[in-house]
């Protein structure tokens, strides 16, 4: 299994480079009794989930309820019982599954004068920077970051984004190359709606129109509703799962929830 994540530069320039193709919905990743034991302590257990590419499956639950450690153990950072299966159904072959990461928030100092384009650059080679030409690199770091809306950016600090410009950014790395399976951990928190609402249009986007599975952890439940193709509703183990209506109309999810009032109902 091969991550991707906007923390580590793993790839050569040349292995960066976008190859767009549409989802076919062949591609089924399996994540198989998954289970994580921190000390004594059971944070998940029998965690079975099927995902397909072109799909936006979305984890919602309480606090604590095992939401992150999921995708930590995912990415292979906790250990964890199970495993993880990526098949294509129609050769029934596996294959090599390839994640990219976009967290919550990362850490950089007020006044660090590192620029987008440095960050950027930093990540989409396993050799330094200045071995490139920069005219080039700087061409291909801008055409990713475009299809993120956030090609204007390049030259700007990053400690100086807004937190949805940074989720942009973010994203376009983790997004190079496309992955097989996208996790987003609450990747909006502290993000304004407008930038709430352009995050989540850019994850449509990109699952409909390359070859990809997209798995959310997310709080905020009217944005779950209007965008998940599957909802699954974890405490522990997944208690509930299925469309956004047959989960939110759910015994389990009003035990969690409450009557939760939606935006949109």
């Amino acid at each position: 299994m091969e991550k991707t994540k906007f923390s580590r530069g793993q790839k050569t320039l040349v292995q960066a480079k976008i190859t767009p193709a549409l989802a076919c919905g062949l591609h089924c990743i399996k994540i198989i009794d998954y289970g994580v034991k921190i000390g004594t302590t059971t944070i998940l257990h029998n965690v079975n989930l099927h995902i397909h590419c072109g799909k936006l499956t979305a984890i919602i639950g309480r606090n604590g309820a095992g939401k992150s450690t999921l995708m930590k153990a995912i990415l292979e950072e906790l250990p964890h019982e199970g495993r993880i299966e990526f098949k294509n159904m129609k050769s029934q072959r596996s294959e090599k599954l390839r994640i990219g990461y976009v967290p919550q928030n990362i850490n950089i100092a007020k006044n660090t004068p590192t620029s987008v384009y440095d960050l950027f650059a930093s990540f989409i080679s396993n050799s330094p920077v200045f071995l490139f030409k920069k005219k080039r690199l700087y061409r291909i770091v801008k055409e990713q970051l475009k299809m993120f809306e956030a090609s204007d950016l390049i030259d700007k600090s990053v400690c100086d984004l807004s937190g949805g410009e940074l989720q942009r950014v973010l994203l376009s790395i983790a997004a190079m190359p496309i992955p097989n399976l996208l996790l987003l951990d609450e990747p909006i928190s502290g993000v304004d709606r407008n930038g709430m609402e352009l995050f989540y249009t850019t994850i449509d986007h990109l699952k409909k129109n390359y070859d990809l599975a997209v798995l959310l952890v997310s709080h905020d439940l009217d944005y779950v509703a209007k965008y998940a193709d599957h909802v699954v509703l974890l405490d522990g183990t997944i208690i509930k799962e299925g469309t956004q209506k047959e989960v939110y109309e759910s015994e389990e999810f009003k035990k969690v929830f409450g009557n939760v009032l939606l935006m949109n109902s």
